[in-house]
């Protein structure tokens, strides 16, 4: 008797079974050695287990697998960041099914991960999933009523960035915030923003209104010697000039010129710049100085940061960390933050990620600090795109979105959010599109401004209409109202 063969839908199917069960496997093995490699095998949270399963999945091309997957009108894994395991055991299930055999699909847990670490972070938002923060201005310290009124405009959560002002200002902020949230009945968070060793030129050395174009070069130096000639900047932190090396990359600006190291001895490094706007770059004491290229042995705590640490570690909900790149710089803040705290609760930390190197070590700084504490991650765009360049920052800010998702950890989208309405009253429309965009954030934080209670009420509109059709890479299917 002629056996009958499967047709070749369900030869493709048995494979498509196989295949998965082979990618479920090696997914378990693969992001168990992650977790012990972390050194949180034994204490891992969800989140911590489900990070290292989500990037076990993500460090093979599953593009191809994807495409096979949706010929069948299953599912291509595209969403499957909040439980890993989950979602290979479900699609297993149904593939299991489709090849005639019994299988139970797995239980979902009923608890959502992100959602409970948002809420510990932020407070519980009943209007909508993504908050708002905005930055307060200096004025905000003697004016109860500007604060009151980013309150009720929607902010759900209050920036005090430490790198301005001064502790009796920034009590006063807090003593605002707090009076508001409870006058309006709301929840308003205090972050406190510890600076960090932000690079910045302090002296310079140049013919009256000099500027420089590309082919230029200028002479970075630890001191300035009177008697020199040619261009020449100290630095705010001039050991930093002798950890360069020939090739290394310098951003001035926030990128409006970039140069590179052409040499270095003990007189300083000599730089050549590469790239400059049409009119040239102006040096001036105070603008920012980056080296993408070049790990700095810095500590992400500076003098002054220690002394800020005192009036942080009484008023503030959340402590943003600046320039965390190293799993011993969580260490740091911790002890920092403990022998100041004593036996009250541990604060939450925003993880604020500005350098290359804290965007390779993000995994396991996520895993270090949420063991112990709440916490969230900044994508600080602004440090961020000069890091790693314009053109590389899109990608990235979508791959920490994810990320963090599978980490069961809130991300803040930030920098230039709005900023042409905070700044000047209307929105540009690359800006509006920029706000739709950021709603698969957990929070979008909004810059100081002349018109920063406009901005926060644009926002929450953005931000409500656009969880009727997003939830994080989920496209929710509502009613097309401009076509009804």
């Amino acid at each position: 008797m002629r056996r009958e063969q499967p047709d070749p839908a369900q030869r493709e199917l048995a494979a498509l079974r196989d295949d998965v069960a082979a990618l479920r496997e090696a997914v378990a093995r693969e992001g168990d050695g992650r977790l012990a490699d972390w050194g949180a095998a034994a204490e891992a949270g969800d989140g911590a287990r489900n990070l290292a399963h989500y990037l076990a999945m993500r460090s093979r091309d599953l593009r191809a697998l994807q495409m096979r997957l949706a010929a069948f009108g299953l599912s291509s894994l595209g969403r499957s960041e909040a439980d890993v395991l989950i979602s290979l055991d479900a699609l297993l299930a149904t593939l299991r099914r489709l090849c005639g055999e019994k299988a139970d699909y797995p239980a979902r847990a009923r608890d959502d991960g992100l959602q409970r670490a948002c809420d510990a972070v932020f407070g519980a938002s009943p209007t909508r999933r993504a908050r708002i923060m905005a930055t307060l201005p200096s004025e905000a310290a003697d004016d109860p009523s500007l604060v009151s009124a980013l309150i009720a405009a929607g902010v759900d959560c209050a920036r005090i960035n430490c790198a301005h002002d001064d502790a009796p200002a920034w009590r006063r902020m807090a003593v605002n915030v707090r009076a508001a949230a409870e006058r309006l009945e709301r929840t308003c968070k205090v972050l406190m923003d510890v600076a960090g060793p932000k690079l910045r030129l302090e002296e310079i050395r140049a013919p009256e209104k000099c500027r420089l174009s590309t082919g230029d070069r200028l002479l970075l130096t630890a001191r300035l010697d009177g008697k020199g000639k040619g261009v020449a900047a100290t630095l705010n932190f001039p050991q930093v000039v002798a950890q360069l090396r020939p090739g290394a990359e310098v951003s001035f600006d926030d990128g409006k010129a970039t140069g590179r190291v052409l040499s270095r001895d003990d007189a300083g490094a000599e730089v050549e710049i590469v790239a400059a706007r049409a009119k040239g770059l102006r040096l001036k004491p105070g603008k920012g100085v980056n080296f993408p290229t070049a790990e700095l042995d810095l500590s992400p705590l500076t003098e002054k940061d220690m002394a800020d640490l005192d009036t942080v570690a009484e008023l503030a909900d959340l402590v943003g960390f600046s320039f965390v790149q190293r799993v011993e710089d969580i260490a740091l803040l911790e002890a920092a933050l403990a022998a100041r705290r004593r036996e009250k609760p541990l604060q939450a930390l925003v993880l604020k990620i500005e350098t290359p190197l804290a965007l390779r070590n993000l995994p396991r700084l996520i895993v270090r600090a949420a063991a112990r504490h709440p916490t969230a991650v900044m994508i600080a765009r602004g440090d961020l795109a000069v890091e790693v360049g314009f053109a590389r920052l899109s990608e990235m800010q979508e791959e920490m979105l994810w990320l963090c998702e599978a980490a069961h950890v809130p991300v803040i989208w930030a920098t230039q959010v709005l900023d042409q309405l905070v700044h000047e009253g209307v929105a540009s429309r690359a800006e509006a599109t920029d706000a739709a965009m950021a709603q698969r954030a957990d929070c979008v934080m909004l810059n100081k401004g002349a018109y920063l209670p406009q901005g926060v009420r644009f926002l929450r509109d953005v931000l409500a209409r656009m969880d009727r059709h997003q939830w994080k890479k989920f496209s929710r299917l509502a009613r097309l109202d401009a076509w009804a």
